[in-house]
């Protein structure tokens, strides 16, 4: 089974017969921590319960919460074809550019070459893929090269044979920056794209 780093919270009410609804956390990536907390309040807005340790198996009724802690073996018998039928969480990819063009630095390469193994991986992926520039230059001139560069990495996806009615391509030029800077200043960390890849 993979246990992915995720929070899982299911209502089970009709799979199970019950009018209670279940939460169950997994672990998060390192295996051991939870993947998050949830609080479960009532109408008023009160907490009942927080529920924030890995494996933490958790049934929400009108009565109240009854919260047990589980193992990796109980939660493979009770919901693992449930968890198996998940899809993956997204994935993130960020790729860097040469100053001022819509040509990807060396360093890059490699990590295009996971970007398409995970879009190879994921039949039907949704991808959005977002242009970002330094502030060199002016914002309307940042706004076109972000935007062009986003359309490249589109370009090289479709090459791939992603369909591209399944891309979204954006450009934010100097906005959100991953560096704060002055303006008119070269920053290389700046100059990229992100990928989202669902």
């Amino acid at each position: 089974m993979r246990l992915r780093a995720l929070f899982f919270a299911a209502l089970l009410a009709g799979l199970a017969g019950c009018s209670q609804d279940r939460v169950l956390l997994l672990p998060g990536a390192d295996g051991q921590a939870s993947s998050g907390t949830v609080a479960v309040l009532s109408d008023r807005g009160e907490t009942r319960a927080v529920i924030n340790r890995a494996y933490a198996d958790a049934s929400v009724g009108s009565a109240g919460v009854d919260q047990k802690v589980t193992d990796a073996a109980t939660v493979e018998k009770n919901y693992g074809a449930l968890i198996e039928a998940l899809p993956l969480p997204p994935r993130s990819f960020t790729l860097y550019f040469r100053e001022g063009t819509t040509f990807l630095t060396e360093k890059s390469r490699p990590e295009l070459v996971k970007l398409f193994a995970e879009i190879k991986a994921r039949p039907g992926a949704d991808v959005q893929v977002v242009g970002h520039t330094s502030t060199l230059g002016s914002r309307e001139a940042n706004d076109r090269l972000s935007l062009e560069r986003a359309k490249q990495i589109a370009v090289l996806l479709n090459r791939r044979g992603l369909d591209s009615s399944l891309v979204r391509v954006a450009g934010r030029g100097e906005r959100d920056l991953l560096v704060q800077t002055g303006d008119d200043v070269r920053n290389a960390l700046n100059r990229r794209v992100e990928v989202l890849v669902r």
